[in-house]
Order: C-alpha cells, then sequence, then structure tokens
C-alpha cells in the first residue's frame, strides 16, 4: 500500500511527541508536520503535502473544529479526522458537519488509530463505536421530519449539504442549478421549517439527542 502522509494538530506536546513517535514506526505512514495549534498549521497548509490531518478539537485559540471548517472552504479534498476526547454530540455534529470525516476518541488504542487512519484513506468513515451509535441514533429522526415539513426531493438534498458545510455557490455547482434557485429553495425550507438561519433549520432536522 502507499505511504499515508499525515499531519497532525495536538496541543498536549508530551502527547503529540508521543503520538508522533509511535506513528513514525508505523510503515504505512509518513508523518509531514506536527503543530501544536491551527493558527500555524493554516498558516501552511498550502505549501504541506498531506493526505489526511489527525486533529484535536480543544485547541489553545481556534478549536480544530475552526480549523478543518476555514480548510475545507479552500482545500475541498483535504481529509480529516478528529482524535479527541469530546464524546457529546454538540461537538461531534459540528465536526462533521464542518467536513470531519472521521471521529476517533483519544481512549482508542494506538492499533484502533492506525486503523481508522487506514480505513479513512480508503475512503471510509472510522469511528469510534459509542461515537457511531449517536450518529446512527441522530439519522433516524431526518426523514421522518423531511416528510414532517413536508420538504421536496430537491429541498432535502440542498439541506443535506448546509448539514455538510456547503456555502450556496458550492450547493448550485454540486446540484448544477443557479445561486438564485438555490438561495429560492433555502426561502422556501425556512418558510417549512419556520426557522430564519441555517443552524437553526440543521438543529430542526438533526436534532442533537
Amino acid at each position: 500500500m502507499k505511504k499515508i502522509h499525515i499531519a497532525i494538530i495536538e496541543d498536549d506536546k508530551e502527547l503529540l511527541r508521543g503520538i508522533t513517535r509511535t506513528l513514525s514506526n508505523c510503515a504505512d505512514i509518513v508523518v509531514e508536520a506536527t503543530y501544536s495549534n491551527a493558527e500555524d498549521f493554516i498558516k501552511e497548509v498550502n505549501e504541506l503535502k498531506f493526505d489526511i490531518a489527525l486533529v484535536d478539537i480543544g485547541l489553545p485559540k481556534m478549536s480544530g473544529i475552526e480549523c478543518i471548517k476555514i480548510i475545507k472552504a479552500a482545500r475541498p479534498q483535504a481529509q480529516f479526522l478528529m482524535w479527541t476526547t469530546f464524546e457529546d454530540n454538540e461537538k461531534i455534529f459540528e465536526a462533521l458537519k464542518v467536513g470531519a470525516s472521521g471521529y476517533i476518541l483519544k481512549t482508542a488504542t494506538i492499533t484502533q488509530l492506525i486503523q481508522a487512519i487506514t480505513e479513512l484513506y480508503q475512503g471510509g468513515s472510522p469511528m469510534s463505536s459509542s461515537i457511531a451509535r449517536k450518529v446512527i441514533a441522530s439519522f433516524h429522526n431526518p426523514q421522518i421530519k423531511k416528510i414532517e415539513y413536508n420538504l421536496t426531493k430537491r429541498e432535502s438534498e440542498i439541506l443535506e449539504l448546509l448539514a455538510k458545510g456547503y456555502r450556496y455557490k458550492e450547493i448550485g455547482a454540486q446540484l448544477f442549478i443557479s445561486f438564485e434557485t438555490v438561495r429560492s429553495h433555502i426561502h422556501n425550507i425556512y418558510e417549512k421549517l419556520q426557522v430564519s438561519s441555517r443552524t437553526d433549520a440543521l438543529n430542526k432536522i438533526y436534532p442533537r439527542t
């Protein structure tokens, strides 16, 4: 298998040294760079060659979630694996909505972490089992709620792209429709849901249980 090039963003220096050393000893993984904060990573990301970024959420200033949101907008092909102690629904869904492709708790063994990196590189969406259960539970409700609010198929598609963090122009490109058509659909969605913002719409359809 081709070597997987990764970047690590973690503010705990001892943990960063330990995980860097351990992953560097893995034959299939190359640690390209490490950072203790999101700001330094963002500064260098355009010059950095990496397949996957392993990102902590609780960074010193900018959070790992906000970091991913910024980088995904400029580099949509980048893959991110959250590696964190946070297990609450709010953080999980925020991370997934801005573009994280996997979510692994720091309680995972090193074997599980390496498996997650490999799975993500091969196109999967690895998650710790407790996280996966929460995500699955949350997605039992959306389809029911879309029917309940009488959303059309197109409106449902747009709402799902909004949930993934896409902007209006990106939604238009994804669905081959104009910016104005996207805006019109979103206006209709807001009216049906009786909300006035993206956040309120997503919270109504994707409730955090």
